[in-house]
């Protein structure tokens, strides 16, 4: 089934001075009669060691819950559960920080489920309009949830919303010092592949600061090779004067 499916991913670092913080997964899986499209952007802040846990080890988490193949959205929370758990008893191994999380897992090239935690987004194309298949959770928009648990959301300093003044999402992986104000509870949506599917983006907020979905989806529209499309869509960034680590993945339908 997947070979009518192309998929290819580009990442570039930003301009700050710590190293490269953001993994991608982009992988094709037979797990018995079925064929699972695996696909996925970590974005670390204070941490490579928590995303490029992540990437080996939050799929595996998520096919390994008993429940996966009946009810896909529970057992993808219940795995991403599972794995912030894990991460925070090993903090002292895996020092600070943490990571955001977009998954999208494709069933068969029949049913996508998309999870995430945090900034990085997934976006579809259905002749030509684009629809966001994940909620970026930003501080201010979870206000009332991390008061209620102690927390505070500030702009102090700068001009971003940050949990606790600190960090400009409100849900991660990790982040064990903020982790009594931080959720890791992914929103999960779960969206049908039909004729009028063209692609998928995924990437990490160093896209989506400089560029709307709309935009994202416009600029690559007629670009059939997905690892062309990707690399297309980090230069137009760039070009936009984002300074973030940009990471993309493009699946093509």
């Amino acid at each position: 089934m997947s070979k009518n499916i192309t998929h290819g991913y580009h990442l570039v670092k930003g301009r700050s001075h710590h190293a490269m913080e953001d993994y991608v997964v982009a992988d094709f899986k037979q797990v018995d009669d079925n064929e699972l499209g695996l696909f996925a952007i970590f974005d670390g802040h204070l941490s490579h060691v928590i995303p490029d846990y992540l990437k080996n080890h939050l799929f595996e988490n998520i096919l390994n819950e008993p429940d996966f193949w009946t009810e896909p959205e529970k057992a993808i929370k219940r795995a991403y559960r599972v794995t912030d758990t894990t991460i925070l008893d090993q903090a002292v191994d895996f020092g600070k920080g943490g990571s955001t999380a977009v998954t999208a897992i494709l069933i068969n090239c029949q049913k996508l489920v998309v999870a995430n935690v945090g900034d990085s987004r997934a976006v579809i194309c259905k002749n030509g309009k684009a629809k966001q298949l994940s909620i970026d959770h930003e501080p201010s928009m979870e206000r009332e949830e991390i008061e209620s648990r102690g927390g505070f959301v500030s702009k102090f300093p700068g001009d971003v919303s940050r949990v606790d003044g600190q960090l400009a999402v409100a849900r991660a992986f990790g982040d064990k010092s903020l982790k009594e104000h931080l959720s890791s509870e992914p929103d999960v949506t779960v969206e049908m592949i039909d004729d009028d599917t063209q692609f998928i983006i995924l990437a990490s907020d160093g896209l989506w600061k400089v560029m709307s979905n709309q935009e994202a989806t416009d600029a690559i529209q007629n670009i059939k090779d997905a690892r062309s499309a990707a690399k297309h869509l980090t230069e137009e960034a760039l070009n936009r004067k984002s300074s973030d680590d940009i990471s993309i993945v493009v699946v093509r339908f």
